[in-house]
């Protein structure tokens, strides 16, 4: 099911916004050109990021949506549910524990990317990605990460019901702390 978000009335002719079903392995190297843009990705960083988007997506309960405008890419949000086994719930599980959060890594659904290109922030489109994804989980909850400093993104998410389970979380070869976020599905609205 594709919903449209209405053109910014900032100006004439600025295409809808379609929220629908991705095929992200199909679109992999657009979706990144969109996360290099909205996170500063280097062509290194991009190509690392190709690599472990196509092995998520080899789990047959990853979920993946786009936002496009006129057939165009301009933003995406894909997950799957928690397993403890993944590489990010075992860095992220002893942060979680020592603040006794660690039950979130169970029955949830994590995002595991959501990003809007630039020239399209503040329009919902972030909003509307993680609450359609997340309304078709079938589970109680939703976790992820994101860097612990404030930005419109953590304010979306807060907005969202996320709150901070962990903070200062280090990930091997990231230069920035990021915080672990939870929330209970479905998500808040308004």
């Amino acid at each position: 099911m594709a919903a449209a978000i209405p053109a910014s009335p900032r100006g004439s002719g600025t295409p809808d916004i379609v929220v629908g079903p991705l095929d992200l392995a199909d679109r992999v190297d657009e979706a990144l050109a969109v996360q290099a843009l909205a996170f500063g990705l280097s062509q290194d960083e991009i190509d690392v990021r190709r690599h472990i988007v196509l092995r998520h997506l080899d789990d047959p309960r990853a979920r993946a949506l786009g936002a496009t405008a006129d057939g165009r890419l301009v933003g995406f949000v894909y997950g799957l549910p928690n397993s403890r086994t993944h590489w990010w719930s075992t860095v992220v599980e002893p942060y979680l524990r020592a603040t006794g959060s660690d039950g979130w890594l169970d029955d949830s659904f994590v995002i595991t990317e959501l990003h809007v290109h630039p020239g399209f922030q503040q329009r919902g489109i972030g909003r509307s990605l993680i609450t359609t994804i997340t309304d078709a989980v079938g589970l109680p909850r939703s976790i992820l990460s994101a860097i612990d400093t404030e930005s419109p993104a953590r304010g979306l998410y807060r907005a969202l019901g996320y709150q901070d389970l962990a903070r200062q979380v280090l990930f091997p070869s990231a230069p920035k702390p990021y915080a672990v976020m939870g929330a209970p599905l479905p998500l808040r609205r308004g």
